[in-house]
């Protein structure tokens, strides 16, 4: 039998590497920038065009690198960042596996201008998929340019799995975020498509915060600092009246190196539990500073995930120090045994000494209380139904109608008589129906009459927009209003109306009329979430977005109590959409349970 196993080519092996190391335009660019930093630049550059597919370019005043690291610096596990396996537990730097630019040049026009600061000409390497086309000295400045271009032009296939230039650039941008919340001492500067998204100037962690993420961020901020022997934690939560329905705006950092963690992210919102609302996530921008031989970052390609040696130590330290900070700055209730005593009662206090009041008590002496009163006008937006003089007559049936494309659901088509509806938990509602019983999800059944609503309405009706009689500005970061931007004419199909854009707020003086005032900070938020995990490639698939993000954010909730006309105006409602059996988003609205199931519970 002849041998089958054989060694791959290196341009194979760096492919395969590189859907590892890879996956998207924002891979490169974390790449790229974390480069950048480990060459000691103070000032870095990001350069992007189509969010990444036709052109990354990171720009710095590092030490940049000779001629022959210029050209080994593409070669697999090639590092300058570890000598042996040892260094592995003892890491200061961001990359240090050797892989990342040879996958980069494996899969696209690598473009690379570098010089050290001693030397007179620079290096100049083109490279195409991992082969080097040409090799010169030029005249540069200090530092390195690499520009990648064509992004996966040889691998089609991976190319068709990019999602849309909004999707991709969001993804770009958030790296960005944090490696430049990691490093406030840095300058950076991003621009897309020619357009400046941030140009971050070297500064304190406060300042850099709100740079990002737009000036009212500063007076969300609650300071966090705690020092011990292992581990040091400073940074800022958001108070908890600026929590928001999304984890957008939470970060960690070990050793200046963002992470992931789901047990220190707990620790985090047991801090905050009593403050927040059902649904609501907290802000933080926590920096832990630990040994580096206490923690292993290398069980994850990306990185951003960290072993460390005393989870439970970190847990308990970092719950103790948020929860500290916010009774400290007085964001949250704490025992206070130091009392004020001028708050006191004075021992010498007396009494008899002491002129005091006694109260006034009025009387209407010609009350009666057997005198009949005239009724008092009803309030109520609704008239109040009669007392029933019996019981029985509660149960008597009442006739309901629905359209002729949902009659089938109730007995072929024929009219259906149904009894009152019945809330159960303050989550169900149950109605009793010719065959048996429906019980339908409030919730679901709600958001799926409004998404048919608000879909109708911003794509076949002219949507109604009702004018706020003072315009709302709303504070977003840069990347979040130009998202805002990209997708402005589909909002104002939708009966939104902008008055101002800027870097970082945005002014509307319009909303559409099933929408309150309160509601728009939300509204707008969730559907920045929403689009981020969809793939809005055409307008109709952003009115699609809009109509469910919508529908999910005002549908009436679990635990809301509803009237019995608000209950049966619910079910005619839902029986009267399009596809009434299921929400926007897959899940049944109800289920029908028929009298022989019904009769065979009993029955066995």
């Amino acid at each position: 039998m002849s041998d089958i196993i054989q060694l791959l080519p290196d341009h194979v092996a760096n492919q395969i590497a590189a859907g590892e190391v890879v996956q998207r335009p924002a891979s490169v660019v974390k790449e790229l920038l974390e480069n950048a930093i480990d060459a000691g630049a103070t000032n870095i550059k990001l350069l992007l065009k189509d969010a990444g597919k036709t052109l990354i370019q990171v720009i710095d005043d590092g030490k940049g690198m000779s001629a022959t690291d210029a050209r080994m610096c593409f070669e697999r596990h090639a590092t300058s960042k570890i000598q042996k396996a040892e260094d592995l537990f003892n890491l200061c730097t961001k990359g240090f596996r050797g892989e990342a630019l040879a996958s980069i040049a494996a899969i696209a026009h690598v473009e690379l201008k570098t010089k050290e600061d001693n030397e007179e000409l620079g290096s100049s390497i083109k490279i195409e998929g991992s082969k080097i086309v040409s090799q010169d000295f030029v005249s540069t400045s200090k530092g390195t340019s690499l520009a990648v271009k064509n992004l996966f032009y040889n691998i089609p296939a991976r190319r068709n799995f990019l999602k849309s230039d909004t999707v991709e650039t969001r993804h770009i941008v958030d790296e960005f975020q944090r490696v430049a919340l990691a490093h406030p001492n840095i300058s950076f500067l991003l621009h897309h498509n020619n357009n400046e998204v941030y140009h971050l100037k070297s500064s304190n962690l406060r300042k850099r915060i709100v740079a990002v993420f737009g000036s009212k961020m500063n007076e969300k901020l609650v300071p966090i600092d705690e020092q011990t022997d292992i581990l040091n934690i400073e940074g800022f939560v958001a108070k908890p009246e600026f929590s928001k329905r999304k984890r957008g705006e939470q970060f960690f950092f070990v050793n200046d190196r963002f992470i992931k963690s789901s047990y220190l992210n707990h620790a985090v919102v047991n801090a905050f539990d009593g403050l927040l609302e059902q649904g609501a996530h907290p802000s933080y921008f926590l920096y832990l500073k630990v040994p580096a031989n206490t923690i292993d970052i290398n069980i994850h390609p990306t990185k951003t995930e960290i072993k460390f040696d005393n989870e439970k130590a970190l847990y308990a330290m970092l719950r103790a120090t948020v929860k500290h900070s916010l009774g400290q700055y007085n964001v949250a209730p704490v025992l206070d045994f130091n009392r004020d005593a001028t708050l006191d009662t004075p021992y010498d206090f007396n009494a008899k000494q002491k002129s005091t009041s006694v109260p006034k008590i009025s009387i209407d002496p010609n009350f009666n209380p057997f005198k009949e009163e005239e009724p008092k006008k009803n309030n109520f937006p609704f008239k109040r139904e009669k007392q029933t003089d019996s019981w029985e007559s509660l149960y008597t049936s009442t006739t309901v109608s629905h359209k002729e494309n949902n009659q089938e659901l109730f007995n072929n088509q024929e009219e259906v008589k149904t009894q009152k509806t019945f809330q159960i938990q303050r989550k169900y509602l149950l109605s009793s129906i010719k065959s048996g019983v429906v019980l339908i999800n409030q919730s679901l059944a709600h958001q799926r009459v409004l998404y048919e609503s608000f879909l109708e309405s911003i794509t076949v009706k002219e949507a109604n927009s009702q004018q706020l009689l003072f315009p709302v500005k709303i504070s977003f970061s840069s990347a979040e209003i130009e998202m805002i931007y990209t997708i402005k004419t589909e909002l104002e199909n939708a009966g939104f109306s902008f008055d101002e854009f800027t870097k970082d707020s945005v002014t509307i003086k319009g909303i559409p009329v099933s929408v309150t005032e309160s509601k728009i900070t939300i509204i707008l938020e969730e559907l920045l979430s929403d689009i981020d995990l969809e793939v809005p490639d055409a307008s109709f698939s952003y009115f699609d977005i809009m109509a469910k993000s919508f529908a999910k954010t005002l549908s009436i909730k679990t635990g809301t109590l509803l009237s019995e006309k608000e209950q049966e105006g619910l079910v005619n409602d839902l029986f009267s959409c399009k596809e009434p059996t299921i929400s926007p988003f897959g899940k049944s609205t109800f289920k029908t349970l028929t009298l022989n199931e019904i009769d065979n519970l009993f029955n066995n």
